[in-house]
């Protein structure tokens, strides 16, 4: 029997009902999304479909409205369908996946399952989101089939966004169901899946919750305020930058104390069961609705004075009244951010001596032991528990990978120091010289299995090319301080940039034409591509703008007139090289690092993708080419056969997406924004990004491949620069820009229109090239433009100035 999931139905539209339709509907899928029928209906809206259906409706707002958006693009709504629990409930006998997402209730739980038993058809998969009810329990009294059929799917919030779906096998799952829904929801769905155990709150929740809270706990025995515990549990610790209190206030304090308290009442052999409730003045904040982000204030809230000046405050934990605090800072952070690699900031924190440092490594002593003693309860093995609070928490390391970075010989020994409980099981492990959690060997990596009381191959999935495995096993053949070519075998090869946010700077731009003859020599095609960390992580955040600025102020732009050559002749060299080259775009794909995609010859992008060129933010234009091929991109659309072409139709939008730095929420959008064609391709597991490059470069040597024949193309011409004008009077009149930004929009108009030629000319590529170089370096002698640089480096935000 073949599988397939033709169409999904989502029981419960809220938060997460929500979420899940609209990530399965992202994903392609036809999707039913279902809710209860209103109980306060007037006698006249009790024949009303539109009253009927008012909750799952408001539900489908909500996706609609919802910013960060829940949709790739907004027009896959059309992919959902609505409906309500009493006259659409048969309609999900049609559905091959039943995905259940009603409140926490087991009664409510149980009924529903009853009444989708006896309408489901043969074979239909049935999975709960719940965050913690027991799977037997929900499936208890129903039938063997139904059985054989359920599982439990929990996915993070926000779906679209969190990477984590843990998968909970019942008693009698069918295996091939559970293979079924792993693979749909890695390869389908771009989910990282974790194993879980039947257990409250699983995996993520359960190390993670416990985290939070116990952190909590210490923070009012040892006398630290919330913002100082944010500042040592931010970025500093390979955590994201809202740490632990802003991360709760976005997860919402009820929800926070709702998983603390479920998972206490279930668990009552856990030995750190105490960690589980939340101090008292938290309760108390819940009470008083202070509730976090959705209520405007949680244990942070921010206010506007007159002047519209935003003030930031902190709850008092005494006194639950709102002050505003300074940045909070140790020695043990000063220390860390003098070191290079995460595992050195780590230790600097918590092997220091300041009050900071000595908080920190009681909260990681404290999570690191829990963890390893909730094996085998909740998981078999340390993958699946780091795996989760990386792809659920969005740390940079998992419990084990940490105790590896600070050291798991000297950290025991500092544990039990302390009169810390170390597991026998992880002393044991060291008695036999076993001194790390994870290793690599051969390029292949390998993680401890306490079961075995050895090591076990980390076996992922055969879509997945890991640049770190491979360079583990000796597979770079060239590399510079900013940028290595890795061997993908079968004679792909990958470029990958190795510098901050992957910025393009001069050495990378000379070691481009390194690559390209070695592939050249070497190989059959070449993948442009990186996996860096991050969320959503930079494919390449375009040039360096230090080392631009630098030159600015010297005023050397001879040498940068030089890097624009370089790079123009690299990327025109990649474009009409005798080999495939694809680029494969992830995150943010900023201003150069969107020009290598666009002079690639296809691209295979992540779904979340923020692409744009988005240099007018900085008072320059696209000068790697990006004009050019944003302009060829759009006209390559056009059958040869079409002669009588309004080119001013397809000139605005290319103007406008330049002109106002327009970046695309995601690479569908990209795609409707023209910056992705027909050919170009979008993957959901960012896992899977390299593997399938190198997939499309191979698919295109065995189709054939053959170079572009480098001809003229068409522009708009002059023509297009007074069509412009009218643009710009509009937009300043609407105070959409700066009279600087109007300055700037009507050099790039000239330039993508081809300069001063008639009307509809041909004109070869170099041309705009040559008009992108000469803008670029006009508005680098421009003041304000040396201002955008220097803001933009100093806040990380545009002037508009």
């Amino acid at each position: 029997m073949i599988r397939k999931i033709k169409q999904a139905a989502v029981i419960g539209s809220g938060i997460m009902g929500g979420g899940i339709a609209a990530l399965l509907a992202g994903a392609g899928t036809k999707t039913l999304l279902l809710d209860i029928v209103p109980f306060d209906l007037k006698d006249e809206e009790k024949d009303d479909p539109a009253a009927r259906n008012r909750i799952v409706k408001a539900g489908l707002d909500t996706v609609l409205m919802s910013s960060p958006s829940l949709l790739m693009q907004k027009k896959d709504v059309d992919r959902i369908t609505i409906g309500n629990l009493e006259d659409d409930f048969d309609k999900i006998a049609d559905c091959d996946w039943i995905v259940e997402v009603v409140v926490e209730n087991l009664k409510i739980k149980q009924d529903l399952f009853k009444r989708i038993e006896t309408v489901r058809k043969a074979g239909t998969i049935i999975s709960s989101n719940t965050s913690g009810l027991p799977l037997k329990a929900m499936s208890e009294g129903l039938s063997q089939n139904f059985k054989q059929h359920f599982l439990g799917t929990h996915f993070f919030n926000p779906v679209r966004y969190m990477h984590l779906l843990e998968i909970i096998a019942g008693e009698e799952t069918l295996p091939g169901v559970l293979e079924f829904i792993a693979d749909f929801g890695e390869r389908i769905l771009g989910k990282g899946i974790v194993w879980a155990k039947d257990t409250p709150n699983f995996v993520g929740n359960r190390i993670g919750v416990q985290g939070i809270v116990k952190a909590m706990q210490l923070m009012l025995e040892d006398g630290l305020t919330i913002p100082e515990v944010d500042v040592l549990f931010g970025t500093a610790m390979g955590r994201p930058k809202t740490a632990m209190f802003k991360t709760s206030d976005i997860v919402g304090l009820d929800t926070l104390g709702h998983v603390a308290g479920n998972t206490y009442e279930l668990v009552v052999d856990d030995e750190q069961r105490d960690s589980f409730v939340l101090p008292e003045f938290i309760e108390k904040m819940v009470e008083k609705k202070l509730l976090g982000t959705k209520t405007g204030g949680g244990f942070y809230k921010t206010e506007l004075t007159p002047e519209w000046e935003k003030i930031r405050k902190v709850i008092d934990p005494k006194t639950l009244e709102y002050a505003e605090y300074e940045p909070a800072d140790f020695e043990c952070l000063v220390n860390a951010q003098k070191a290079k690699t995460l595992p050195d900031k780590i230790k600097a924190i918590l092997y220091g001596d300041d009050k900071g440092a000595k908080f920190a490594w009681k909260v990681v002593a404290n999570s690191l032991i829990y963890a390893a003693n909730r094996i085998p309860e909740i998981s078999d093995t340390i993958v699946e528990i780091d795996n989760a609070m990386k792809w659920g928490f969005n740390f940079e390391m998992g419990p084990f990978e940490t105790w590896d970075a600070i050291g798991l010989e000297a950290s025991v020994e500092k544990m039990e120091n302390e009169g810390f409980a170390v597991p026998e099981k992880v002393k044991k492990m060291l008695a036999a010289g076993n001194t790390s959690f994870f290793k690599t060997e051969n390029g292949k990596a390998f993680a401890y299995d306490f079961a075995i009381e050895n090591y076990k191959e980390v076996v992922v999935s055969e879509n997945i090319v890991s640049l770190k495995a491979l360079k583990g096993a000796d597979k770079v053949v060239k590399t510079c301080a900013s940028a290595s070519l890795v061997d993908l075998d079968d004679g792909v090869f990958c470029l990958e940039f190795l510098t901050k946010m992957n910025t393009l700077n001069k050495e990378i731009l000379e070691f481009v034409f390194e690559v390209l003859d070695y592939v050249d020599a070497n190989g059959l095609g070449l993948v442009i591509g990186n996996q860096a960390g991050g969320m959503p992580g930079a494919f390449s955040a375009g040039a360096d703008l230090m080392e631009m600025a630098g030159a600015i102020k010297e005023k050397r732009y001879s040498d940068i007139e030089a890097m624009i050559d370089q790079l123009h002749q690299g990327l025109q060299g990649a474009r009409y090289s005798t080999f495939p080259v694809v680029a494969a775009p992830y995150g943010m794909t900023l201003g150069g690092g969107c020009e290598i995609c666009l002079a690639a010859d296809r691209i295979v992008a992540h779904a979340e993708l923020y692409m744009g060129l988005v240099e007018i933010g900085v008072g320059l234009l696209p000068a790697g080419g990006g004009c050019l091929n944003l302009w060829k991109k759009f006209l390559n659309t056009i059958p040869e056969v079409v002669a009588d072409i309004d080119l001013a139709k397809f000139f605005v939008p290319v103007f406008m997406s330049i002109a106002m730095a327009k970046v695309s929420t995601s690479a569908a959008e990209a795609g409707a924004n023209g910056f992705m064609g027909a050919q170009d391709r979008i993957v959901f597991n960012r896992d899977y990004l390299i593997g399938e490059a190198k997939k499309e470069v191979l698919a295109m040597v065995d189709g054939g491949y053959a170079p572009p024949v480098k001809r003229p193309i068409k522009v708009l011409g002059q023509a297009a620069q007074g069509m412009i004008n009218t643009e710009i009077f509009n937009l300043l009149s609407g105070k959409f820009i700066t009279e600087y930004d109007a300055f700037l929009a009507k050099r790039i108009a000239y330039v993508i229109s081809g300069g001063d030629v008639r009307d509809n000319s041909e004109v070869e590529e170099d041309v705009i090239l040559k008009l992108e170089k000469e803008a670029f370096t006009d508005f680098l002698k421009e003041e304000k433009t040396l201002a955008r640089i220097e803001h933009m480096l100093k806040t990380g935000k545009p002037l508009r100035n």
